[in-house]
């Protein structure tokens, strides 16, 4: 018997278990397929927003706001990458002036501070790259980037490290309500817990339909990205936005932690929620509408583009809280800034834990993580003695991301290590580099099989773990 289990290992998922794993609870996180940031978190526009554009007394606008006030405490507590780089929405008419005193004036009610508005000029003059029709913008100096993956994996990490047990390729077939709370059916096991967290995503309204008669409805919104090489990354230093409309906050240039550079994302609401594929119309789309804010981006070096859906509920605002059955708790309707407020939504999903059983604090609580040791970040001192203590990491296997054998390891070793290419990718960024996994991908197969003791054939891009140790994609 679970105290707790979480369904889904996305942001907000993650960063409950981290929250819970604070407390003297046997908890555990559900997640249907092979690791951890398989769903919206991995495909986003990786942006900590300073919580300008949500409706002040939403959801959205509260946890927006205390998300990103903790952002850079726990990045360095956690050791994942962030940036405090600041963003401007753009204006390029002066009849639309008022919608920038709008945002201004929800930025005041949900106490975000460092927001300003400025002239055309002045914005060029801290972006010289913003386009000439550019005749005002909103300056907000606390918006941030950071990596996703990184976080994602950072907050999994110490919530496995504080005892959170964490059953991947593991998908939730049915939930039976008992006297004491809930027998939980998967593909692989039948397990039974006081308290359910729903954290699942796009399908949030499939698990919630499991245990309440309550309606729910999340539709995917799909958003296509592009990603541009290294060299185009610093054509512009903060977030670039576009007043925003009811459809979201528009296409957006940003740079990236990494040092790319990204435009996107699109908006579609569609019916299929594994629908991922990119357009030729939702890419010509991002390339004319970026262009509107940011002069000669270099589209020809575009290194991929890839498409995110976003869980849009019918609310207009997050779903969280307690559902009609108690000991359920929905987080569903996590859009944009979801990933801004996860660690945010992950404290109140806690909290709504203690109102169903007492938490008492773990003495031995560790509140620190140390990531991957990413080779190209360090000194050239700070390598040669990382060499000499483990050989591995004098052996580049990515050229284009300077990704060494020791670091690949290292994703696979560590506690819930990578199983997979993607895997990898997102632990080490071998794989995302200009020529998109093409001369590493080999090299990184050899050692998953070796490390996993399985064929190299059997080594997967991404997918689900069956018990025999193969993988499939249903």
């Amino acid at each position: 018997m679970y105290d707790v289990i979480i369904i889904g290992a996305g942001a907000v998922g993650c960063a409950a278990a981290m929250e819970l794993g604070k407390y003297e609870l046997n908890a555990c996180v559900l997640e249907k397929e092979s690791d951890v940031c398989e769903g919206t978190t991995k495909a986003n526009s990786a942006i900590v927003h300073a919580g300008f554009d949500a409706k002040p007394g939403s959801l959205k606008a509260r946890f927006n706001v205390q998300g990103s006030n903790m952002m850079k405490e726990l990045s360095r507590k956690l050791d994942f990458a962030y940036k405090q780089n600041g963003a401007m929405v753009l204006c390029f008419d002066e009849n639309d002036k008022p919608g920038l005193e709008q945002l201004k004036e929800k930025a005041d009610k949900n106490g975000v501070k460092g927001v300003s508005i400025i002239s055309g000029d002045e914005a060029r003059k801290l972006e010289p790259a913003l386009s000439d029709a550019v005749c005002a913008a909103l300056l907000a100096e606390t918006s941030a980037i950071v990596c996703p993956f990184e976080m994602t994996l950072a907050f999994a990490e110490n919530a496995y490290a504080n005892g959170v047990d964490f059953k991947l390729s593991t998908q939730v077939l049915s939930i039976d309500t008992l006297d004491d709370g809930f027998e939980i059916s998967t593909n692989k096991e039948k397990l039974k817990t006081r308290c359910i967290i729903n954290a699942s995503g796009l399908y949030a309204d499939k698990i919630h339909s499991m245990v309440s008669d309550k309606p729910m409805k999340i539709i995917p919104r799909r958003g296509e990205y592009m990603l541009l090489d290294k060299s185009a990354g610093a054509l512009v230093s903060r977030t670039i936005f576009q007043l925003p409309t009811k459809m979201g906050k528009g296409i957006l240039v940003t740079p990236t932690v990494h040092g790319n550079l990204l435009a996107g994302p699109t908006a579609e609401n569609i019916d299929d929620k594994e629908n991922v594929s990119t357009t030729k119309s939702g890419l010509d789309d991002v390339k004319s509408k970026a262009l509107l804010s940011v002069k000669n981006i270099p589209f020809n070096k575009v290194i991929t583009s890839f498409t995110g859906l976003r869980a849009v509920g019918d609310t207009g605002d997050f779903i969280i809280g307690h559902s009609d059955i108690r000991g359920f708790i929905d987080a569903a309707g996590i859009e944009s800034p979801g990933l801004t407020s996860a660690p945010a939504i992950g404290q109140y999903l806690a909290e709504l834990v203690g109102e169903i059983i007492p938490l008492e604090s773990k003495k031995n609580y560790i509140d620190t993580r140390k990531g991957i040791a990413h080779f190209n970040s360090l000194s050239v001192d700070e390598q040669n003695e990382l060499i000499k203590q483990q050989p591995a990491y004098g052996k580049i296997v990515c050229r284009c991301e300077t990704v060494t054998e020791g670091e690949i390891l290292d994703a696979i070793n560590r506690p819930l290590g990578a199983t997979t290419l993607d895997g990898v990718k997102r632990r080490t960024r071998a794989g995302m580099g200009r020529c998109q996994a093409g001369f590493c991908s080999p090299t990184t197969m050899a050692l998953l099989a070796q490390k996993m003791g399985i064929p190299i054939e059997k080594v997967r891009k991404t997918g689900r773990y069956t018990e025999n140790g193969g993988q499939d994609n249903e």
